[in-house]
């Protein structure tokens, strides 16, 4: 297409055919050159192609670039690069030049179990339950007692007369309490229990932490997925976009087909841009889960066709968490707890002891030389309850009613867990029949369908709506499908969860 000659640019040539014609003296006919001239301009321009409209261009760094030659002679040389400027590069820059670290599901795995900050605390709780048991297994603390009667005449601590008895004497003590025998077993057998209870729930906040990631893993791969889909339908309305400037410059198409076209690629390319940032936000997700600086770069490695392996029947599942469920594991170790405590509360009828040691050394101070005379004695003590009972009694009724509450909360847990494994499996053969459904029923018909309308559409141009309709009922169902893979997955993590199972094992 020829460019527009403005009159400026006719002026030197006109005149140069004036002067060599002689007709410069003639504003008649200089002036009738100049409209000819300005004519032919614009007969020239008015033949170019419609397609001359200017309309944005996607990214070059999409796929399916829609940018289309629309003017002949376009001068296509690339703008005028600004000079390089050199910077200081920060620690964002050098981390954006970072390979991202991929992972698969294991990996993420073994780091959540090390990295969690709850798993470390809960980790920290169980420890310091557990150092509990031996500081209640061991015994009591001795008394050590130092013994001086008759204060020296004039110590300030002789008051009145003290001090002025000469038959004064000095002397040692050494008590040790006891516990009747078997009261400290219990009591640290109970400690130990109520530990071994916090180690069972930290498995359970494990086996939740774990079904968390997986299912944060695999609704990020479907968003991978979904992005792929996109970048498909990019590409196939490029296509449709080629066939209507192709059969539009035959005159076999409206050019409200083109427009169409780069509408429907438009709309798939935004599409694109909302999921780059939903999969942004999700590696950041699972950089806190596995402990990581949420600001690392990290890329998924999986495919997530290969992790749908075979899953145990409802009845293995529901004998599988009766007997290894670690909620069901905690409430057990507490009803245990509980049956102890009350043989505990039984025990406090039972009498203490005490036996006390001492020596002493009469007409003596603490700190002269011995004189040869020195005393012993030895007293035993028992520590008999009194007042008719009344604190063991109701002890012992509060270790009842805590076993009772042991009891009906074990009852509880194993309902629920069954109704988890029960309701979990139900969600898991949902998602599967609606796998199955669209990847062998729909989007193969929706593929057919997008074959045949383009197909036609190239032929004889005939059904561009259906051709449209079908591409973005085909993205749809594509996309459909691998939510749908990712919502079984994430089902099949959480059934195996439910059951107290490792749900990427």
């Amino acid at each position: 297409m020829l460019d527009l000659i403005t009159i400026t640019q006719l002026e030197r040539p006109l005149s140069y055919f004036l002067n060599k014609q002689n007709l410069q003296s003639s504003l008649t006919l200089r002036a009738g050159f100049v409209l000819a001239l300005a004519f032919i301009s614009f007969a020239a321009d008015a033949q170019s192609d419609p397609f001359a409209i200017t309309t944005p261009s996607p990214s070059t760094t999409n796929v399916g670039k829609a940018s289309v030659e629309v003017r002949a002679g376009t001068n296509l040389a690339a703008p005028a690069q600004e000079p390089e400027r050199r910077v200081l590069a920060d620690s964002k820059t050098l981390d954006a030049n970072r390979k991202p670290y991929e992972m698969d599901l294991r990996q993420l795995w073994n780091e959540l179990r090390s990295n969690n900050p709850q798993l470390i605390a809960a980790r920290e709780s169980y420890f310091a339950a557990k150092a509990t048991v031996p500081q209640i297994a061991a015994p009591a603390n001795p008394q050590v007692g130092l013994i001086w009667s008759g204060m020296p005449a004039g110590s300030p601590l002789a008051l009145g007369t003290a001090g002025t008895n000469p038959n004064g004497q000095n002397g040692y003590s050494f008590a040790q309490p006891f516990q009747f025998p078997g009261k400290k077993g219990l009591a640290a057998d109970i400690a130990d229990k109520g530990a071994e209870s916090i180690q069972a729930q930290n498995d359970n906040l494990y086996l939740q932490l774990g079904s968390q990631l997986a299912t944060m893993y695999y609704s990020t791969l479907a968003a991978q997925q979904q992005l792929k889909v996109l970048s498909d339908t990019v590409i196939r309305t490029e296509l449709i976009k080629n066939i209507a400037k192709a059969r539009y410059s035959n005159h076999a198409a409206a050019y409200v087909e083109y427009l169409n076209a780069q509408v429907a690629q438009s709309s798939a390319e935004s599409d694109k841009f909302n999921l780059e940032r939903q999969l942004s936000v999700a590696y950041k997700t699972i950089n806190v889960m596995i402990g990581r600086d949420p600001r690392q770069k990290i890329a998924l490695r999986g495919d997530a066709g290969a992790a749908m392996g075979k899953v145990p029947s409802l009845l293995e599942l529901e004998s599988y968490a009766e007997g290894f469920h670690p909620i069901l594991k905690s409430t057990n170790l507490q009803l245990e707890a509980a049956k102890k405590g009350v043989s505990l509360a039984k025990a406090a009828y039972l009498p203490d002891f005490q036996i006390v040691a001492s020596q002493y050394t009469p007409n003596r101070g603490p700190f002269t030389s011995n004189n040869g005379q020195m005393y012993y004695q030895m007293e035993f003590d028992i520590v008999i309850p009194l007042y008719f009972f009344t604190k063991e009694k109701y002890g012992v009724e509060q270790a009842l009613r805590n076993q009772g509450a042991a009891e009906a909360n074990d009852a509880a847990a194993k309902q629920q867990v069954v109704l988890g494994v029960d309701s979990a499996y139900a969600t898991y053969e949902q998602a599967k029949k609606y796998v199955e459904f669209l990847r062998d029923r729909q989007v193969p018909q929706a593929d057919a369908a997008y074959r045949v309308a383009i197909t036609q559409y190239a032929n004889n141009g005939q059904g561009f709506s259906d051709l449209l309709t079908a591409q973005t009922q085909l993205r749809t169902l594509e996309i459909q499908l691998a939510i749908a893979k990712s919502n079984l997955l994430q089902a099949q993590a959480a059934l195996l969860a439910s059951a107290g199972k490792d749900p990427i094992e």
